[in-house]
């Protein structure tokens, strides 16, 4: 009979060194974390790189996990340190990739190009807080827990990077 392991329990195997435990808390994670890579980085192997490396890095640092407190906001706020480490050592990009075939859109690939230019002219934290609202569709709550900040201070910052994008995509239309 195969039994549930609780998140906590989990967690406090990870902590005693059982791998097969941290590989299992990671598993329900790892498509959220691709996505949120994927959406600050749009590049695929990039976001892949970056959600290995932060895994390995919560690996190394469970034993940093506050007690009580939940898996996904403390490794996606560690996937968000590494695509934005990852943004600051590229210093050149090659090539585009297009989106993975699930993720491919099925509206206006003029608009969602457009929205991608948008989003790159802002600076990490305001593509940040955009990609986990809009993109993984987390709720202020959760934005707060993954950015250490409280609700209402997330509610704030989206407002603001979405004042910042308005003027961006509006001229962005207007050179069109």
């Amino acid at each position: 009979m195969l039994f549930q392991h609780t998140e906590v329990d989990l967690i406090r195997s990870a902590r005693a060194g059982d791998r097969g435990a941290f590989a299992e808390l990671l598993r329900p994670e790892y498509r959220t974390a691709y996505r949120l890579a994927y959406g600050l980085l749009q590049d695929a192997d990039e976001a892949e790189d970056a959600v290995q490396e932060a895994a390995f890095s919560a690996w190394r640092r469970i034993g940093n996990l506050r007690q009580g407190s939940p898996l996904r906001p403390w490794f996606l706020g560690i996937v968000a340190n590494q695509c934005r480490s990852v943004k600051r050592s590229r210093w050149w990009s090659v090539a585009k990739t297009d989106p993975p075939e699930e993720a491919a859109p099925t509206f206006d690939l003029a608009a969602s190009i457009d929205l991608r230019r948008a989003l790159r002219r802002l600076g990490h934290d305001e593509r940040l807080i955009l990609v986990l609202r809009y993109y993984l569709d987390l709720r202020f709550e959760d934005i707060a827990a993954t950015l250490n900040i409280s609700p209402k201070a997330a509610r704030t910052r989206v407002e603001r990077a979405i004042h910042r994008l308005r003027p961006i995509m509006q001229v962005q239309g207007a050179a069109v």
